[in-house]
């Protein structure tokens, strides 16, 4: 029989870097909690390692192979095709659809018993999801099936990644005044920033930066906003008359904008955390802002034919914070809303509404992720069923 699920079993995750830090994110996450939490031997395999080591700062970028906090990394190159049945993992994941190497399926078909394969797709709140969650698909040639898991919000899906004591730490880190404003202040932050309306900004080159500044600036409370390197570049060096470096900062009347390095991922929880308003993208971010328990607004990773926007009307239709004005700012934000927001007066009214529906979006937000918390994670959930398919295979043996 396959082994109990805590029990230390291989599993070899592959990723594809596509959006920058999300894709790496996700599956930097769940590597390091499969390894910590249930015991499994965990490859990691990615294509971008320079991508990789902007959020885990001890990943080294000339060597092929390396062990990071329990985890096997290979620098995966896609001319690699020789495998052997003894290099497959048990579990075998691929991340979002990427194709992993031809070599390594063949091998995979020569494995008996085979590896149960999963394809990880991406998150969505879209109805059709629970449909096709755990859904086979059988290879065309070889003897092998692969099964869709889907990451959602309800029990019908795979549920999110969620640490065994994230909630603990979150929790603990709010407890501690000085440890959050210690942290806070070690990123540069002066006693009057902390006391500051603190918001962080991550987001794509396309969204409408420029004009939340303006709003910003022109407000009557006094706004941080937080601000990783490399983050709408051309709208932080507008504000801030120079280059966006780590460490650059200015004020300018009710702004004070301040350029963040890059941050490994358990400070990014805390920054998180301390702020008052999350600004975040793509996959990971977005997850982790839900878990933060604070006021969000999600720039969703754009696709042809403005296909994202359903997508963020799924989610938004789900999530229903307190208030309307999350809808129309979230909308807008990612130009999903009919009407015109390219005035001054426009977005003042929005982030007025936003700003004043707050302390309700707050409260609603603890209540939604103690929900979507209920359904289980995404690490236990992945191998629940893993064990599933191992055991009904082994029944069709008997």
């Amino acid at each position: 029989m396959f082994p109990d699920k805590r029990a230390a079993t291989s599993l070899a995750l592959f990723c594809k870097v596509v959006d920058n830090f999300g894709d790496i994110g996700i599956c930097w996450r769940l590597a390091r909690q499969l390894r910590r939490e249930h015991a499994i031997a965990v490859t990691l395999w990615v294509d971008d390692l320079r991508s990789f080591q902007r959020i885990c700062p001890g990943v080294a970028l000339d060597v092929e192979q390396q062990m990071i906090e329990g985890v096997t990394v290979r620098h995966w190159h896609t001319q690699e095709s020789m495998f052997m049945p003894g290099d497959v993992a048990d579990i075998v994941v691929e991340f979002f659809a990427c194709d992993i190497p031809p070599g390594y399926i063949t091998a995979m078909a020569e494995c008996d018993p085979p590896p149960v394969w999963l394809n990880l797709e991406g998150l969505s709140a879209e109805e059709w999801v629970e449909g096709c969650h755990t859904l086979p698909s059988p290879h065309p040639r070889l003897p092998l099936t692969k099964y869709f898991f889907f990451p959602g919000f309800t029990n019908k899906t795979g549920g999110l990644i969620h640490e065994a004591s994230l909630e603990e730490q979150r929790q603990r880190f709010h407890a501690d005044p000085a440890a959050m404003s210690d942290f806070l202040a070690k990123l540069g932050l002066t006693q009057p920033e902390i006391g500051s309306l603190k918001t962080s900004l991550f987001c794509y080159p396309h969204a409408p930066v420029s004009a939340l500044f303006e709003t910003w600036r022109s407000g009557d409370v006094p706004v941080t906003c937080l601000v990783p390197e490399g983050v709408a570049i051309e709208a932080v060096e507008e504000f801030l008359g120079e280059r966006s470096v780590p460490g650059a900062a200015c004020t300018r009347n009710a702004l004070t904008l301040r350029v963040l390095p890059f941050i490994p991922q358990e400070d990014y929880d805390k920054l998180l955390w301390a702020c008052d308003l999350n600004f975040v993208r793509g996959e990971d971010s977005f997850v982790r802002a839900q878990w933060a328990g604070k006021p969000f607004v999600w720039h969703i990773y754009p696709q042809d034919k403005n296909l994202h926007h359903k997508k963020l009307r799924a989610f938004l239709q789900r999530y229903q914070p307190a208030g309307g004005s999350v809808t129309e700012f979230s909308l807008r934000w990612n130009g999903a809303w009919a009407a015109d927001a390219g005035s001054k007066e426009d977005w003042a009214r929005l982030w007025q509404a936003f700003r004043s529906d707050m302390p309700d979006i707050g409260r609603a937000g603890e209540e939604w992720t103690r929900g979507i918390r209920a359904h289980g994670d995404l690490a236990s959930n992945l191998l629940n069923f893993v064990c599933s398919i191992k055991s009904a295979a082994e029944q069709k043996k008997v």
